[in-house]
């Protein structure tokens, strides 16, 4: 059984933009074990998902890795 809701655990408020950060957390996202081929993963499975429910888990998590 499903119970999906589309929120998010913590708020998020930026109030003001850190590149230095940005480019921090991009470095930590790349390689392929990195984050960013784990979402890559993701997002190519959700295809393969019978139902809508289960694609749309897989998306949310793939995007939010982004």
């Amino acid at each position: 059984m499903w119970l999906y809701e589309k929120r998010l655990q913590y708020p998020v408020n930026i109030k003001e933009p850190n590149a230095k950060m940005a480019q921090f957390i991009m470095s930590q996202y790349g390689g392929p074990d990195g984050e960013m081929g784990a979402s890559m993963r993701y997002l190519s499975q959700r295809y393969a998902m019978p139902y809508g429910e289960q694609k749309a888990v897989l998306t949310d998590i793939g995007v939010s890795v982004l």
